[in-house]
């Protein structure tokens, strides 16, 4: 049966194609039933995977990282697609192409770093200068920053993202210093394209993305500034307030200590690193989740834990006259009564026969549903159900 990627599923298909095991998970049902979770990747996105009959044998088969072709339903539960396994065998790894399952970078590697490159030689410090064409000119470096991803999951998830995200943000700086003069463009341009070399080691990315035992320790961050030091330590006569002034760089640019910063910014250039670092991750992360979402019915994608709402869409298939928005009922504007004490008193009103008691309260009760007058906002909107999501996140 001919590969079906994750992102072309649809539900009630019948698929019989590998899948590489991001994560495996054995739990027990409450019948008493153990039952395999498994978290199945390809280059297009991920989907989960029930498995609920022979899961011991399986379990014995495979493990995390592992190829296997899996044959399997497609079904929608609680609005996510996921996998009905029914048969799994193992995949030797020789017989896949790795390029079908872990997500590229739609940027050519290559033409990227010819972009970092020229960027570096419009430097005029020839200490950032000599620094940054250290690390260019070093081989083994240039291959694992061209290959890394840049997260694991939240941005630039994909091989090449940690160049791609580099260059997005060294591209941001120049920018930044075109419109404030004062900035050092050579030292942020440095601080951007190698704020998070760090990675390169902190991460694993042979199959799935997970963190190595070094990026579990130390961090990408303490591995960033490491590698800095040791490229200074090589160039003769490296001034040493610069070298602590782009380390500094690295060491501040996630902005505050609960980000996990060991830093604060106190530059210039590392206060615009951070912001600049932190919007082209969430640009990135935003749109990365509306893309996986482009099938929502609702015009709206699921709930984002991380950023903690949910994202517009719109409808893809219909005239503005029917989208999401103008779908939305429009209450009326309401005027609240006027008080009997700002009514005018300078004409004695003519005297009218006084009505009996209970035509009184008939009125009272007749102008209390009828008329949009006689009750404030509040009261007409209670016992309205207003929540479009189902959830209050956002009161």
């Amino acid at each position: 049966m001919e590969k079906v990627f994750v992102a072309e599923l649809k539900e009630r298909d019948h698929v019989d194609c590998p899948f590489l095991v991001r994560d495996k998970i054995m739990a027990m049902a409450k019948n008493g039933k153990p039952y395999m979770t498994l978290k199945l990747m390809d280059r297009s996105g991920e989907v989960e995977g029930r498995v609920w009959d022979r899961v011991d044998e399986f379990d014995r088969q495979f493990q995390k990282d592992d190829f296997i072709r899996v044959r399997a339903k497609a079904s929608v539960y609680m609005g996510k697609m996921q996998l009905i396994v029914q048969d799994i065998v193992v995949v030797p790894e020789d017989s896949v192409d790795l390029g079908d399952f872990l997500p590229v970078s739609q940027n050519d590697p290559q033409t990227m770093l010819a972009e970092a490159r020229s960027l570096i030689a419009t430097m005029a410090d020839p200490h950032f200068k000599g620094l940054m064409e250290a690390f260019f000119n070093d081989q083994e470096f240039v291959s694992l920053f061209a290959k890394a991803p840049a997260a694991k999951v939240m941005h630039h998830a994909y091989l090449g993202g940690l160049l791609e995200h580099s260059l997005c943000v060294a591209r941001l700086a120049a920018d930044i210093c075109v419109r404030y003069p004062k900035v050092d463009r050579d030292l942020l341009i440095s601080g951007a394209l190698l704020h998070d070399i760090g990675k390169v080691a902190e991460l694993r990315y042979a199959r799935s993305f997970d963190y190595s035992d070094e990026g579990k320790l130390l961090g990408h961050i303490v591995i960033g500034v490491e590698m800095v030091d040791e490229k200074v330590r090589l160039l003769p006569d490296f001034p040493r307030v610069k070298a602590i002034l782009i380390k500094h760089l690295l060491l501040s640019h996630h902005g505050q200590y609960d980000y996990g910063s060991p830093k604060r910014p106190k530059t210039l250039e590392a206060v615009v690193l951070n912001f600049l670092d932190d919007m082209d991750s969430k640009i990135n992360g935003v749109q990365a989740h509306i893309e996986k979402e482009q099938q929502s019915e609702t015009g709206w994608t699921g709930y984002h834990r991380m950023y903690d709402r949910y994202f517009f869409i719109g409808d893809q298939n219909s005239t503005a006259d029917t989208n999401a928005v103008e779908q939305a009922q429009v209450l009326e504007p309401v005027v609240a009564p006027m008080e009997k004490s700002v009514v005018a008193t300078t004409a004695k009103p003519e005297k009218k026969s006084q009505p009996r008691k209970n035509e009184r309260q008939d009125s009272r009760q007749s102008t209390k549903h009828n008329s949009p007058l006689s009750s404030t906002l509040e009261s007409q909107l209670s016992g309205l159900n207003l929540d479009l999501f189902g959830s209050k996140e956002e009161q």
